[in-house]
C-alpha cells in the first residue's frame, strides 16, 4: 500500500533535489526524469514510454486512419475515393473486409461470364453449346459486374476528372466503360462481334479489385494520432463544488474549477495543484519514465497520471488552451504540411491514360482518313480496352505485401507504404534519446567504494535496504545486485524520509541509502567521484552504514547494446545520425560522443522537437525520426519518416509511417534495406506492365497494318497474361530477403 506520509522534494525549491539525487539540476522540462518523485513510495509501476507493449499491439491493428494520416492521404487520393461506395473510409478494417468480400463475389460472378462469352470462347478455341438464352448470361452478369463490382473505380475515375489528376482509377474506369459500352453493342449487333469484351471486362474488375484489397490488406492499420491523444484524458473530470464533489465532463470545466485526482487518476485540464503532493507520471507528455514529485504551487499537464496519491488541482486552461491539445495541433500540421510523393503506380496510370487516350484518338483518325471507319470503331475501342493492364494493378499491392510480410518477420510493421517508399532516400536518421538509444530507465552503471570496502558487498547492502522499494531508483538497484548474482542480505526496520533517502537494518547494523540531504543530515561528505559522475548528468546516491560512508552508486539510463552497431551501420551506408533529447548537455554529450553519434539537440522541450525537424529539412536533408513518446509524435509527423518504436505509446506509433516491433535501434537498418529492394522491385514490375502497353497499344491501334498485321486480341490476351504472371513472380524475389536486425547490421558492416 501507498504510504501517505512518503513525498518527494518540494520542486519550487531549487536546492531541494531527488533524496537519491546529488546531480546538478537538468535544464528543459525532460530534465525532471532524474529528479522525481521522493524516493521511497511503494507505488503502482508507472505506464512509461518503454513498457506500453500491449497497448501498440491493439494500435497497429485496430484503428482507423484519419483523413490527414498519412496512410488515409494514400487512401483519399482520387483513385481511392471511389471506395466510398464500399464503406467510406471511417474504418479500413472494414474496408478491407468488404473488398475481401466484393472479390470473391465478382469472382463467382466472372467464372461464367468469362466462361460463356463468345469472343472467349473463339480465343480459347471451345464451342458454346447451343442453349436457348444462353448468350445472355455474359451481359447481363457482365452488367452486373460493372455496376456493382465496377461502383468503386468508376466513382473514382469521377473524383480524378474533378481533381484534373488522371491515375489508376481513371484508367481502370476508362478501360471497363469502353469494354461495357461496346461489349453491349457486339451483343445487340450494332457493332463487329470482336467488341464483345464481357470476358475482358470480368477479368479486369476481378484482377483490379484483388489487386486493391491486397494493397489495403497490406497497409497495418492504426488507431490515429489525434484519437490516442484524446484517450489520454479521464472520460470524467471531479469538480469540487462547496463541500460536495460533482462528476463532470472534462469538456464542461471552466477556468478556476477545482478539481480532485485521485490516486492513479489523470489530471482532466491543464492546471494548478492547491493542495496535495504526487509523482505524476508525464511520459505519456515527456517520454521520460521516471516519475516527478509536484506539490502546491506547481504545474501539471492534462493527461498527466497521479502515480502515489490524491491531488486537487485548480484549472488554468481547458480546451484548445491545454498542451495536450497543443501537441494535437502539432501532430495536426505536421501531418498536413508533409510532402508525400507521387505514387508511382498512380504515376505510370496517369502516363498510360493519355497514352491511350491519344493513341486511340489518332487511330480513329487514321483509319477513318484511309476509308475504313467499321476498323476505326474497332480498333479505337481496343486500343482503350487493353490499355489498362492486368499486371498494373497487381505490380505495386504485390510487392508492398510481400515486402510488409517480410518486414512483420524481421520487426518492422509498415503502416505507410509512401513512408517505406521515402525511407531509401533518407540521409539524416534523427534519434530520440530516451527509450530509443537507451533503454529508458535508471541503470546502476558503476559502484565507487572508499578504501576496505568491496564493491559488490556494498551493493548488496544497498539492494537489502532498497528491496522493501517499488520506486524505479530501488528497483534499478536491485535489478543490478541480481544481475550479479549477489546473495542479498534480508533487512528489517524499514523506513523512508521524504527528500532524504531508505534507512534499513541489514545484519544488524543501520544501512541509509540516499542523495545530498541524507549527506547533510549524516553530516558526511560525498566521495571525489562523485563530481565526475555529476558532470555526466548521472544519479548519485551514496551508501552509508552505522554513520559512514562506503561507497556511491551512480545510475544513469543504459544505452541499449545495440545502438552502437545501429550508428555505426548507418555511417557505412553515408546517412548522418543526429541525437534529440531533453536532458540537459552533459548527458547529451556523454550519450553522443559513447556512441559515435554526428550531431545532438540537448534540452529541448517537446513542443520544439518538430521544429529540429524541420531545421534540418532546412538543410536540404531527408530526415527519419525515431521515437517512442507522446512529445515526439509532432516530430514523427514532421519527418520525412517517422519510425516508432513498438514499445512506445500509441499516440507515437499513430503519428509514425512505420513501426519498429522491437526496441533494437538496428532495425532502422531493416527499413532503409527494405525501402531499396522495394522500390527496385516496384520500378522493375512497373516497366514489365506499362511494357505491354508500350507494345500491344500500337500493334492494337494497326501501327503495322500497312504490312499486313494487326494485333488479334487472342495475342493480346495472352501478352496481358503474360505481363501479369512475371509481375507476380518478380515480386516473390523479395522472400530472399533476411531482414532480422542482427542479420541487416551484419551485412552491411561486412560490405
Amino acid at each position: 500500500m501507498t504510504n501517505p506520509h512518503e513525498h518527494g522534494p518540494d520542486h519550487t525549491d531549487p536546492d531541494q533535489l531527488h533524496a537519491h539525487d546529488s546531480a546538478a539540476p537538468m535544464e528543459g522540462p525532460e530534465a525532471n526524469g532524474s529528479d522525481h518523485a521522493g524516493h521511497h513510495h511503494p507505488q503502482p509501476q508507472p505506464m512509461g514510454a518503454h513498457d506500453r507493449i500491449g497497448g501498440h499491439a491493439t494500435a497497429a491493428s485496430d484503428g482507423a486512419a484519419t483523413s490527414d494520416s498519412p496512410d488515409a492521404s494514400h487512401m483519399s487520393h482520387a483513385g481511392h475515393d471511389g471506395h466510398g461506395a464500399e464503406g467510406g473510409h471511417g474504418d479500413h478494417g472494414d474496408h478491407v473486409g468488404q473488398f475481401r468480400r466484393l472479390f470473391w463475389i465478382m469472382l463467382a460472378l466472372a467464372t461464367p461470364t468469362v466462361a460463356l462469352s463468345g469472343m472467349f470462347a473463339m480465343i480459347v478455341g471451345y464451342t458454346l453449346p447451343d442453349i436457348p438464352g444462353l448468350a445472355w448470361v455474359s451481359p447481363i452478369l457482365g452488367t452486373v459486374m460493372y455496376l456493382w463490382g465496377g461502383k468503386p473505380f468508376l466513382t473514382g475515375a469521377v473524383s480524378e476528372l474533378r481533381s484534373r489528376k488522371p491515375g489508376m482509377m481513371l484508367l481502370i474506369g476508362l478501360a471497363i466503360t469502353v469494354a461495357f459500352i461496346a461489349s453491349w453493342g457486339a451483343s445487340l449487333g450494332l457493332l463487329h462481334h470482336e467488341l464483345d469484351f464481357w470476358w475482358e471486362l470480368a477479368l479486369l474488375i476481378v484482377i483490379m479489385l484483388l489487386g486493391h484489397w491486397i494493397e489495403m490488406r497490406s497497409l497495418a492499420q492504426t488507431t490515429s494520432a489525434l484519437d490516442s491523444l484524446a484517450a489520454l484524458l479521464p472520460d470524467e473530470a471531479e469538480r469540487v463544488e462547496g463541500d460536495s464533489i460533482v462528476a463532470v465532463a472534462p469538456a464542461d470545466l471552466a477556468v478556476g474549477d477545482v478539481v480532485v485526482v485521485r490516486p492513479g487518476g489523470s489530471v482532466p485540464a491543464d492546471g494548478r495543484i492547491v493542495d496535495g503532493r504526487a509523482a505524476m507520471d508525464e511520459s505519456m507528455i515527456t517520454g521520460e519514465s521516471q516519475t516527478v514529485t509536484r506539490t502546491i504551487g506547481e504545474n501539471v499537464t492534462a493527461g498527466t497520471v497521479a502515480t502515489d496519491s490524491g491531488l486537487r488541482v485548480e484549472v488554468t486552461a481547458t480546451g484548445d488552451d491545454t498542451a495536450l491539445a497543443g501537441i494535437q495541433r502539432l501532430v495536426t500540421d505536421a501531418q498536413n504540411s508533409s510532402s508525400r510523393a507521387q505514387r508511382l503506380a498512380d504515376t505510370a496510370a496517369g502516363w498510360l491514360f493519355w497514352f491511350a487516350l491519344g493513341a486511340g484518338a489518332i487511330t480513329v483518325v487514321v483509319w477513318t482518313l484511309v476509308g475504313l471507319p467499321d476498323a476505326a470503331v474497332i480498333r479505337t475501342i481496343t486500343v482503350l480496352v487493353i490499355a489498362c493492364p492486368h499486371a498494373l494493378g497487381l505490380a505495386i499491392p504485390l510487392v508492398v505485401s510481400i515486402a510488409t510480410e517480410r518486414a512483420a518477420r524481421g520487426g518492422v510493421l509498415v503502416k505507410d507504404r509512401l513512408a517505406l517508399e521515402s525511407m531509401r532516400t533518407v540521409d539524416t536518421v534523427l534519434f530520440d534519446k530516451t527509450g530509443t538509444l537507451t533503454k529508458g530507465e535508471p541503470t546502476v552503471t558503476d559502484v565507487a567504494v572508499v578504501d576496505g570496502h568491496d564493491p559488490d558487498h556494498v551493493l548488496g547492502l544497498a539492494a537489502a535496504a532498497e528491496s522493501d522499494s517499488e520506486h524505479p531508483l530501488a528497483k534499478a538497484i536491485v535489478r543490478a545486485a541480481a544481475a550479479k548474482g549477489l546473495v542479498v542480505p534480508r533487512s528489517n526496520d524499514f523506513s523512508s524520509s521524504p527528500a532524504v533517502g531508505v534507512t534499513a537494518t541489514v545484519d544488524g547494523t543501520t544501512v541509509r541509502v540516499g542523495g545530498p540531504h541524507l549527506l547533510t543530515e549524516e553530516r558526511a561528505e560525498e566521495l571525489d567521484i562523485a563530481d565526475q559522475w555529476r558532470t555526466e548528468g548521472a544519479i548519485i546516491l551514496h551508501v552509508i552504514q552505522d554513520s559512514q560512508v562506503i561507497g556511491a552508486l551512480k545510475l544513469a539510463d543504459e544505452i541499449r547494446s545495440e545502438s552502437r552497431d545501429a550508428i555505426d551501420a548507418l555511417h557505412a551506408l553515408d546517412v548522418q545520425v543526429v541525437m534529440i533529447t531533453g536532458d540537459a548537455e552533459a548527458v547529451a554529450r556523454s550519450v553522443a560522443e559513447e556512441l559515435g553519434i554526428d550531431r545532438f539537440f540537448a534540452g529541448v522541450r517537446p513542443e520544439d522537437k518538430a521544429a529540429k525537424v524541420q531545421r534540418l529539412q532546412y538543410e536540404g536533408r531527408k530526415v527519419a525520426m525515431v521515437g517512442d513518446g507522446v512529445n515526439d509524435a509532432p516530430a514523427l509527423a514532421q519527418a520525412d519518416v517517422g519510425l516508432a518504436i513498438g514499445a512506445g505509446t500509441d499516440v507515437a506509433i499513430a503519428s509514425a509511417g512505420v513501426i519498429l516491433a522491437s526496441d533494437d535501434p538496428r532495425s532502422v537498418l531493416s527499413v532503409i534495406e527494405l525501402s531499396r529492394a522495394a522500390y527496385r522491385k516496384m520500378k522493375q514490375n512497373l516497366w514489365w506492365a506499362a511494357g505491354y502497353n508500350l507494345i500491344s497499344v500500337p500493334l492494337a491501334a494497326g501501327v503495322l497494318a500497312p504490312i499486313g498485321f494487326v494485333l488479334p486480341m487472342s495475342v493480346g490476351a495472352i501478352l496481358m497474361s503474360l505481363s501479369t504472371i512475371v509481375v507476380a513472380l518478380n515480386a516473390q524475389l523479395l522472400r530472399r530477403l533476411d531482414l532480422r536486425p542482427e542479420s541487416t547490421t551484419r551485412a552491411i558492416l561486412d560490405r
